[in-house]
C-alpha cells in the first residue's frame, strides 16, 4: 500500500495523518508512505473504503499492490530494514 497526499495546506496535512492512521490499523509502515498489510479480501475492501473516504482524489493518490505467493518469494529487502514476519506478534 502506498499513498501520496498533497500537504501544501493544513487540510492536506490532516488528510496525511488520517491516511497514515488508517494504514497503521491494517499493517505496518516500512517507509514513510509505504505500508505492508496482510489482509483478507473483506479487510482489503474495508481498508480501501476507509482510505477513499480520507483522500482527495483530485489531489492525492493511493496505490494498492497485491503480491501473489509467499512474501519471501515476492519481496526482497536490501539494507538496514529487515522484513517483519507477519506470523509473529508485532508490538508497536
Amino acid at each position: 500500500m502506498t499513498y501520496d497526499v498533497a500537504t501544501e495546506t493544513s487540510a492536506g496535512r490532516r488528510r496525511l495523518r488520517r491516511v497514515a492512521n488508517v494504514c497503521l490499523a491494517f499493517g505496518q509502515r516500512v517507509q514513510k508512505s509505504v505500508f505492508e498489510c496482510r489482509v483478507t479480501e473483506a479487510q482489503l475492501e474495508d481498508l480501501e473504503h476507509r482510505l477513499r473516504r480520507e483522500i482527495d482524489e483530485t489531489e492525492d493518490s493511493l496505490r494498492i499492490y497485491r503480491l501473489a505467493g509467499p512474501r519471501e518469494r515476492v519481496v526482497k529487502v536490501v539494507g538496514v530494514l529487515p522484513p517483519n514476519d507477519f506470523r509473529e506478534p508485532l508490538i508497536v
